[in-house]
């Protein structure tokens, strides 16, 4: 009897005691990777280049949830990385693209701006006046400082300011993102007065021009790249300098000549996680009482993408690249945290089409799409019709954006407004479907696109006309690589592996969304989900 009542007082003083005793069990620390632009399929078009310590030991040691997708459109850079990390969507969380346009006001606006701070570390006093203010729900890292009275750190790294700060939330304990001026790393006042001595340490070791010293050539024999197509396609873009797209890259005349250059090279993933690893020691995440939250974006893949499409040995070898930059990462997590103690989760904010030179070379139907003709067009017959010049203010994110005030102080019909409109993009080449999303129940437009437009569309960030292009058709402005924003499995069908504390391993073909990544970890982290997460629990990760 003695023993059961000395047993049940020591378990309750676990469960009500102070300090350290707890019987919450986390991992010291969580890592969410987000490899820009990396489409599913890349997990396994390269696998058999991989070394066993990258994406091949997530994806044998962990659990991957092959069938996840993005539920909402535009697919950018900014709206996944929101939705990532609040299980929110547009129309919710209000982030509407990378730049939307403020309906009331016509004002456009960049994600992340915020003119109330001022830059920390930039060349340039404008540049870096950036903070998630925009952005109207909290974070899974907002809700793990909440939780833990904000004993945990959160910090954020990206070549891109909105892929640093988005996913690193309101209550962050610091957001780097790179000054292409300077070529350092900086930050802004709203999370602190100026850089600390590690940063400026780093910096100032001038990383860029080391790491563009040899130039870029291939990490194998050319010949070797079987997944790709020969060197210099005509649908591969240039660097600046360059009248061939052939390796080797002078990445170095190229930095001469465009700072922002570096970007697209493998090497700026090289430098995001070497920054990375130095703010995780400087920190110490993970080393205290309280779960961190360290959140990385790999961006040159997308600036690669971009540059030179899918097909291309540049995009190959940089995957190749990234996959042994994320085996020494991986590595320094299990010597500085320990085997088992850390949580990491790899996806993607979007993934990316096949150039349309590429397309059209292989008989597959592509174009490109230019908005700019469709809103003089339009406003030509909207002018004829209603006797007031420009009422489209222009077409962004996909999306009819009218002038409102213009409409409103000419009293004119708003709703005959958007049916004309819709009758006329309905007919032009490359337009599937356009919109009028208040009137979307109404529409002949199948499942999931009319789902995923209604969580897309935000009433004061959106254009009230919806437009869905064909498949293989995307707005371009250029003859030479890809991009991504639409609704195809292509720019929507991304990777999600779970690996490292509590994960066992597996995979899964259910669909699963976006959107369940946060209302994932609340559940694994035992914390509350973001204010505005719409997601589910992948049950299979917590099991």
């Amino acid at each position: 009897m003695r023993r059961f009542i000395a047993a049940f007082f020591i378990l309750l003083g676990t469960i009500t005691g102070s300090g350290q005793a707890t019987t919450i069990q986390r991992p010291k620390l969580v890592v969410g990777i987000v490899v820009d632009q990396m489409r599913w399929d890349y997990l396994y078009r390269y696998y058999d280049r991989f070394g066993n310590d990258g994406f091949k030991r997530l994806l044998s040691g962990g659990f991957s949830c092959d069938n996840t997708f993005i539920n909402y459109i535009p697919s950018y850079t900014a709206v996944g990385h929101s939705t990532i990390f609040s299980g929110s969507v547009p129309s919710l969380d209000g982030i509407a693209g990378n730049d939307w346009t403020e309906q009331l006001t016509g004002k456009r606006l960049y994600c992340t701006d915020d003119s109330t701070v001022q830059s920390v570390g930039a060349a340039n006093a404008t540049d870096g006046k950036m903070s998630p203010r925009n952005l109207w729900v909290s974070t899974i890292t907002d809700e793990l400082r909440l939780a833990t009275n904000f004993r945990s750190k959160v910090v954020g790294v990206s070549l891109k300011d909105r892929a640093s700060i988005l996913p690193a939330g309101h209550l962050a304990t610091a957001a780097f993102w790179l000054d292409d001026a300077s070529g350092h790393f900086i930050s802004s006042t709203y999370y602190m007065e100026q850089l600390p001595d590690w940063a400026n340490k780093f910096n100032d070791q001038n990383r860029i021009s080391k790491l563009i010293e040899k130039g870029w050539n291939t990490l194998y024999p050319l010949n070797t790249y079987k997944q790709s197509d020969p060197d210099a396609e005509a649908y591969e873009g240039l660097y600046p300098g360059e009248t061939s797209s052939v390796f080797p890259h002078d990445l170095k005349t190229a930095y001469t000549k465009s700072k922002a250059s570096f970007r697209s090279t493998p090497f700026g993933n090289t430098l995001t996680l070497e920054f990375a690893k130095t703010a995780l020691d400087a920190y110490q995440l993970g080393k205290g009482t309280a779960t961190d939250f360290l959140t990385i974006n790999c961006a040159s893949t997308d600036y690669v993408g971009h540059q030179y499409g899918i097909n291309a040995i540049e995009t190959e070898d940089t995957y190749l690249r990234l996959d042994k930059d994320l085996a020494a990462f991986f590595r320094s997590l299990d010597a500085t945290i320990g085997k088992g103690q850390w949580l990491v989760f790899l996806t993607a904010d979007h993934g990316a089409a096949h150039a349309i030179g590429f397309m059209q070379q292989h008989r597959l139907l592509a174009d490109a799409w230019n908005d700019k003709p469709l809103t003089d067009s339009l406003n030509r017959i909207l002018t004829a019709k209603f006797g007031t010049e420009k009422l489209v203010r222009y077409i962004m994110n996909y999306q009819v954006n009218f002038d409102l005030n213009k409409i409103a102080a000419a009293n004119l019909d708003y709703d005959a407004i958007k049916k004309i409109s819709v009758e006329f993009l309905q007919k032009q080449p490359g337009i599937s479907f356009a919109v009028d999303v208040a009137h979307i129940g109404e529409a002949a437009i199948p499942q999931p696109l009319k789902a995923m437009i209604i969580n897309g569309y935000n009433s004061k960030r959106s254009g009230a006309v919806q437009i869905i292009l064909n498949p293989g058709w995307f707005e371009s402005y250029s003859k030479t690589g890809t991009t991504h924003g639409t609704w195809n499995p292509y720019d929507t069908h991304i990777p999600l592996i779970w690996y490292g504390w509590k994960i066992k391993p597996g995979k899964s073909n259910r669909e699963v969304f976006m959107t369940d990544i946060a209302a994932t970890l609340a559940a694994l982290l035992h914390i509350q989900m973001p204010n505005g997460c719409i997601g589910h629990v992948i049950e299979e990760i917590t099991r």
